[in-house]
């Protein structure tokens, strides 16, 4: 019991030692304290910025900084305050700064605050080039994607930097990415396209675009990239026709033609079309020395080749006519597998001793003043032929140069031919022109001159600009007179609806008064009824003598008698030769039962005076119920057998008034039969 009872009590006396050195320490570690994490302070501070401010429990304490690293840092009261700018880039440890201060007070234990001041980098240092320009040498065709140069910029900052170049020289060239600015080869560059290129480079320390209040620096630097050109191309002969194959370049030459005549040689270089033989090389800055040489063609050693010049002479006359084909080379002297070929056709001919001549010194010609393009020039006034020029070569049996070509100077109206014949390019608006015309013949160049003097005719038919009408005075006239026809054709029509509708009688009245007219012309010719009248038969004949034509007679069953009927085809007579007395029929034909008209035959001869009627009573042989039928069969019928005679019907009160003659002519003729 006892022993127990002096284990507790040493324990609780143990125990409230140890909690009074407990008290005591705690109580002398809160005499000064400060923030256990670090102060951010931001760089640039201005002088006497407060860092951090001493917390102390007690008064009468007393603190001094033990350790200040840069000399950076003061005390001024319980507060540690900055003693000078702090630039983060100057720093020696620029992520954290220990300050070590000592708290004293009497009685005391002293004790050591540590703060910690982390200087906070802000942007204020702008990115910079090493230099403000670079210039960089490339050659031509460096391949795509190949990198030329690798320009950077620093920034004390120590930030992510962000590169970027003009959008203008992409064509050419362009960056690995925007962090890193290494600059590639975007397209082929061909020196003959561009020599050049300039561009500028930016850097800039805040990401593109950036938010708007954010401190943003850039800078710049000047990129000259010189392209060099190199020996990829041969020597070029000139003049050449250029073309692309792929990113290769090449020009292509027609050749060279010239011509000598034949037996003679010719002194000096020979002239060749388009030009001497001249070749380049096709690198323009590298001008590469060059030489030429005839390499085929050339074996009977007639002409030779300058290797400097180019130019082609002759070593001795040529013997044979034709073409001479040399195949010229072109080298660089330097590199000889830059080379290139072409030939040179040169044309052996048997000397011109004549040039062409025109057949005229002088040709006149003629053109109508409303002649547009594509009309020809006319050779004289009263017609239409065409001019046409010759030019003869007398080199030529029968003169006829199949090289002549014909040409039109000092005239912008006419065209020539190649046959020699002249075609307007456009309305001649003058009087006359004049022109030269020249014949040349192309395998010599030999040329023979005239003259042309085009004179304009004023067109027939077409009126002349001082009689004052215009094109608008003639639509006009044009209209009225459209007009009147018009009206004309619609008062006629209402006129003839009227008299065939509402007043048959002067229709008839209308045909009497045409077949009166007829038989008055007739009774004109005196001449012809002189003749006639002396054919007519002697006095003592009975009555007018009839000349009946061929006709098919037709029985009357009521009357017993033959009835005249005029059947014959007038147009087989008109075609007939006229004899004695032939007669011509006319018939007249139109029954109306209300009226009970007759029928009445004119047989008329030659001769207008042995005119004859007869009339027939239109129900003669007919029953009263047949008489309209018969009468709608004979109307049917008789239009193919009336085609070249004359109708007429005769007013009523006319045949009542003849009826007795006529009855007497009727028995005549019936006893004629």
């Amino acid at each position: 019991m006892d022993t127990t009872f002096k284990s507790r009590s040493i324990t609780a006396a143990l125990a409230w030692a140890f909690a009074l050195f407990l008290h005591k320490i705690c109580f002398a570690d809160k005499i000064c304290t400060v923030p256990t994490e670090p102060v951010i302070i931001k760089e640039n501070s201005t002088v006497d910025t407060i860092v951090v401010h001493i917390n102390t429990m007690t008064k009468d304490v007393t603190l001094n900084i033990t350790e200040n690293p840069g000399n950076f840092f003061y005390l001024k009261g319980l507060d540690l305050l900055a003693k000078k700018n702090l630039d983060f880039e100057t720093l020696l440890a620029p992520e954290e700064l220990t300050v070590h201060v000592r708290c004293n007070k009497t009685g005391h234990k002293s004790i050591t605050l540590i703060v910690l001041v982390r200087v906070e980098n802000i942007n204020d240092n702008p990115p910079l080039f090493n230099q403000s320009e670079y210039i960089l040498d490339v050659n031509e065709l460096t391949p795509v994607n190949s990198s030329i140069a690798l320009i950077e910029a620093t920034d004390e900052d120590s930030e992510v930097l962000y590169y970027s170049i003009e959008p203008t020289v992409h064509r050419y060239f362009r960056l690995e990415t925007m962090y890193t600015p290494r600059i590639l080869v975007n397209k082929v560059l061909d020196y003959d396209v561009v020599q050049q290129v300039k561009f500028t480079l930016f850097v800039q320390d805040t990401q593109p675009p950036g938010p708007p209040n954010d401190v943003s620096f850039t800078a710049s630097a000047t990129i000259t990239v010189n392209i060099k050109d190199i020996d990829n191309r041969p020597p070029w002969f000139q003049p050449c026709t250029r073309i692309n194959n792929g990113y290769a370049k090449l020009c292509l030459s027609l050749g060279y033609k010239g011509k000598v005549n034949l037996t003679e040689k010719q002194d000096g270089a020979l002239q060749l079309q388009p030009g001497p033989v001249y070749a380049r090389d096709g690198d323009k800055s590298r001008n590469e020395e060059i030489s030429y040489k005839i390499v085929k063609g050339n074996e009977d050693n007639i002409f030779q080749i300058d290797e400097n010049s180019g130019n082609i002479t002759m070593l001795k006359p040529a013997d044979v006519a034709g073409p001479v084909s040399l195949l010229v080379l072109v080298s660089q002297v330097s590199n000889r597998d830059q080379f290139a070929t072409t030939t040179v056709t040169i044309e052996v001919k048997k000397k011109s001793r004549n040039p062409p001549r025109f057949e005229k010194e002088r040709y006149e010609a003629y053109v109508y003043s409303n002649s547009g393009p594509e009309n020809m020039v006319l050779r004289d006034r009263t017609s239409n032929r065409p001019l046409r020029v010759r030019a003869r070569d007398e080199d030529f049996a029968g003169g006829i140069n199949p090289d002549i070509k014909y040409e039109v100077q000092y005239s912008s109206y006419v065209n020539i031919t190649t046959d020699g014949f002249f075609i307007l390019k456009k309305a001649v608006r003058t009087e006359s022109f004049a022109l030269q015309l020249r014949a040349v013949d192309v395998a010599t160049g030999e040329a023979g001159t005239s003259t042309l003097s085009v004179i304009v005719l004023q067109s027939v038919g077409v009126q002349s600009p001082d009689e004052g009408y215009r094109a608008g005075d003639m639509a006009l006239l044009g209209f009225v007179m459209a007009a009147l026809l018009v009206l004309c054709l619609i008062v006629i029509g209402y006129l003839i609806s009227r008299v065939k509708k509402g007043n048959p009688a002067a229709f008839k009245l209308s045909e009497v008064s045409i077949f009166s007219s007829k038989l008055r012309d007739t009774g004109r010719s005196g001449s012809r009824r002189a003749e006639l009248r002396d054919r007519r038969p002697e006095s003592g004949q009975a009555g007018r003598v009839r000349a009946t034509p061929r006709e098919r007679q037709r029985h009357c069953s009521s009357c017993g008698h033959q009835v005249q009927s005029n059947h014959s085809s007038p147009v087989v007579q008109s075609r007939g030769r006229p004899g004695k007395n032939k007669v011509k029929s006319i018939l007249a034909k139109e029954r109306r039962r209300e009226e009970r008209q007759k029928t009445v035959w004119f047989k008329e001869s030659e001769d207008s005076s042995d005119i004859e009627v007869e009339i027939i009573p239109d129900n003669i042989g007919l029953k009263p119920e047949e008489d309209t039928e018969k009468a709608e069969a004979d109307l049917a019928s008789s239009p193919s057998e009336m085609e070249m005679g004359e109708l007429t019907m005769l007013n009523i009160q006319e045949l009542k008034s003849r009826e007795a003659d006529n009855k007497d002519g009727l028995n005549t003729g019936k006893v004629d039969q």
